[in-house]
């Protein structure tokens, strides 16, 4: 079980966790919408609003979140974006590029982190820690106001690069199974799916991706923390 300190965080890592996943299906379903596909709009997807985010997956959004950050002190959850399977079959581009849609928009909220990361630092309200942790990119010390936001803007930055990273993986459901068709003509794209979204290699496929995730994600980590912090002499 997590202790006190970080069990005080839960509100912050909750909104950061809700606000990445809200962005990450909103981004799935403009695409979609885009692209031809109605079904998401018309179950009200497009939207930064969290709650049909939140109605439509209720054990991802508020269960999961909860139970593994009370285990782990992190949180792991998921959301959707409901789609029309034969506008897939007959527009299967379209579709992958809906499915990277989502890590783009978790790739965009890392960036704007970043900025305001840089800005907090220049202005003097942030600080680089002494440590960097998996969750901790930068630090405040002045206010609990200030702090909170150093915490929250930390927890914007990893979150969403991991979200993102994991979200490309090729294995279904993920929606790395799905961008790789912008790679493969039209017809191998449509066999690919239909491989993959087989019950025992999207099992397979998920059990290696936690596993292995790691070791793929750590030197993204480090690379990530060398651009933000580019020029100094921290890392």
């Amino acid at each position: 079980m997590i202790d006190q300190d970080t069990l005080a965080l839960f509100p912050l890592w909750y909104v950061a966790f809700l606000l990445s996943l809200t962005c990450h299906e909103a981004a799935h379903a403009v695409a979609a919408k885009w692209g031809g596909d109605l079904t998401a709009y018309y179950s009200g997807q497009v939207t930064l609003n969290p709650l049909p985010h939140i109605q439509r997956e209720m054990f991802g959004t508020i269960a999961v979140p909860a139970v593994t950050f009370l285990l782990n002190g992190w949180m792991l959850g998921w959301g959707s974006a409901p789609y029309d399977p034969f506008w897939e079959q007959r527009h299967p581009k379209r579709a992958a590029w809906m499915a990277l849609a989502g890590p783009a928009a978790n790739f965009v909220l890392v960036i704007l982190s970043a900025i305001l990361i840089h800005g907090g630092l220049a202005m003097g309200v942030f600080k680089i820690p002494d440590g960097l942790g998996p969750f901790v990119q930068v630090v405040a010390g002045a206010t609990p106001l200030a702090d909170g936001f150093a915490s929250f803007i930390s927890l914007m930055f990893s979150l969403n690069l991991l979200l993102g990273c994991f979200n490309l993986l090729p294995v279904a459901p993920l929606d790395g199974h799905s961008v790789v068709g912008l790679f493969l003509p039209e017809d191998t794209h449509l066999r690919w799916l239909a491989f993959v979204r087989e019950p025992m290699p999207s099992m397979i496929g998920l059990v290696a991706a936690w596993q292995f995730f790691g070791y793929l994600f750590d030197p993204i980590y480090i690379g990530a923390l060398r651009l933000l912090y580019f020029g100094s002499k921290f890392l």
